[in-house]
């Protein structure tokens, strides 16, 4: 997860589409670039969830995740604009350190997505 281009991306606002692999069809959610808390140490991204129901619901069976992330104000491999897919697997906190932190900074969630990602692919 430090690949310097993913972190550029990162660093920039734009949405980030979150969908799972389980359900027929594949659910699909969306957040903000911004509410992501990174960390690297761990690999593991950090998504305030205040719905995200079905995506809840569909890691009864297979948490696999794929999410996706682009700036255009970052080089990518063609020139301007860089695109990620991100892929890990999924589960909700409800409680701890991390799900506090990210309840005083968004009143608003219920729980909070951890992401333990497995890989990083950049699409352009």
């Amino acid at each position: 997860m430090n690949n310097e281009v993913f972190l550029q991306v990162m660093e920039n606002e734009g949405p980030v589409t979150i969908i799972t692999v389980n359900a027929q069809p594949a659910s699909v959610v969306n957040t903000w670039m911004s509410y992501i808390k990174l960390d690297l140490a761990n690999d593991n991204l950090y998504i305030p969830a205040a719905g995200m129901h079905s995506i809840e619901h569909d890691f009864e069976g297979d948490s696999t995740l794929t999410l996706t992330v682009g700036s255009k104000k970052v080089i990518g491999t063609e020139g301007p604009g860089a695109g990620f897919h991100i892929y890990g697997q999924g589960s909700f906190l409800e409680n701890g350190a991390i799900f506090e932190e990210m309840k005083a900074k968004f009143p608003w969630i219920r729980k909070v997505l951890k992401v333990k990602v497995t890989d990083i692919q950049q699409k352009i």
